[in-house]
């Protein structure tokens, strides 16, 4: 049986930068990825926004790490030549009953450490934007966008610079865990390769669960590991649609947030091209099937802050499935970055519930989950 210092379970932009960061550290590194490319599922079926850490409650994981994540996220860009934009975004109210919202957002994202938000009066965000509708606003100029799949073949070279190996295709069937409490204990893997069937097992002496969508199903396939410790998953679709033409705007524009989600907001690529989105579609299966009808509704939203967007100018684009640990009503969850305190394994580390702001944060969830796996490595 082979046997590696540490096995990442998904090849997703968590994944990867946490295969980064430990074999950085020294870590003899696998990452295992049951698709047959990297980043196939939550990773590349998103806004593709760098968030500034504006909406989270303070001293949550994801407040913390969003912000420490986006600091790390755009000097790593700069240094690897990733393409990405500071382009800025507006949060906009677009009644005087929404203002109040703005003003918690403000305070809210000062607690944080995201303070630097600059509130707008209409005609200011108008001379920013002049097609845009709104009666006061906030600018947040640490907001940007970036290309997802250029950041992930980046993280993946360094990675593999560094030692890692990737092997795709490659599903992991179930698990034990030997040695349960006592430190330096492994995990033992039985997976199998998609394309020949083949069965094999390996060996690590650290894991991680970074399996996004599928995480909750595998902590729930180790044998030995206590079943109290798995979250119930929640699947969240969010479905954007594109607009024909380009949109007059060089900022993204967001609404006040909603129940599930940020609203349906304005984000561009980066060739300028305009994408809104994400609704919140509640759902038990992974589809990712857009239906063009449900776009009907996007319309009322949009043209409270873009009142010319033009009956039949939208088109289906994609969606994406957020991998939520609260459900329709619930207050958003936290991320879930599980260890040894809580759930007495030292060698496992799991994470549930990583959506937005994942990407954004997914440099400094490497560092924090190298801490806890490789703190005296180096």
């Amino acid at each position: 049986m082979d046997h590696v210092d540490c096995i990442i379970a998904g090849a997703g932009v968590i994944g990867l930068a946490i295969a980064r960061e430990m074999a950085r550290r020294g870590m003899d590194t696998l990452i295992l990825e049951a698709e047959n490319a990297i980043g196939t599922g939550t990773s590349s079926r998103n806004s593709e926004v760098i968030h500034a850490g504006i909406y989270y409650p303070a001293g949550s994981l994801k407040a913390r790490l969003c912000v420490a994540g986006r600091q790390k996220l755009y000097r790593y860009c700069q240094e690897r030549a990733v393409p990405h934009a500071r382009c800025g975004k507006l949060i906009v109210a677009t009644d005087a009953e929404q203002e109040p919202m703005l003003d918690s957002i403000l305070a809210n994202a000062a607690a944080c450490g995201a303070g630097d938000l600059v509130p707008l009066t209409a005609a200011e965000a108008r001379r920013l934007e002049p097609k845009l509708r709104c009666t006061a606003a906030l600018q947040s100029p640490a907001t940007g966008i970036i290309d997802s799949h250029a950041l992930m073949l980046a993280l993946l070279g360094d990675a593999e610079e560094h030692g890692a190996v990737l092997s795709l295709n490659t599903r992991i069937v179930s698990g034990r865990i030997e040695g349960g409490r006592i430190e330096g204990g492994r995990i033992v893997l039985d997976t199998i390769d998609s394309t020949s069937g083949e069965r094999f097992e390996i060996a690590a002496a650290r894991f991680v669960n970074a399996a996004g969508l599928g995480a909750t199903a595998l902590a729930g396939s180790l044998d030995g590991f206590d079943r109290q410790f798995v979250p119930r998953l929640r699947y969240a679709k969010g479905n954007y649609f594109s607009v024909a033409g380009r949109a007059p705007f060089s900022r993204l524009v967001y609404p006040v947030p909603e129940p599930g989600g940020l609203g349906v907001h304005l984000t561009l690529d980066l060739d300028g091209v305009a994408r809104f989105g994400p609704d919140v579609e509640w759902t038990d299966q992974l589809d990712y099937r857009v239906e063009p009808t449900r776009g009907e509704r996007f319309y009322d939203e949009i043209r409270r802050y873009w009142p010319d967007l033009a009956d039949g100018s939208l088109q289906p684009a994609y969606s994406g499935i957020r991998p939520k640990l609260s459900g329709p009503g619930e207050a958003n969850a936290d991320f879930v970055i599980q260890d040894a305190a809580v759930h007495g394994v030292e060698s496992l580390v799991n994470l549930f519930g990583i959506e937005s702001p994942g990407l954004t944060s997914s440099l400094a969830i490497a560092d924090h989950v190298a801490q806890r796996l490789a703190p005296k490595a180096s």
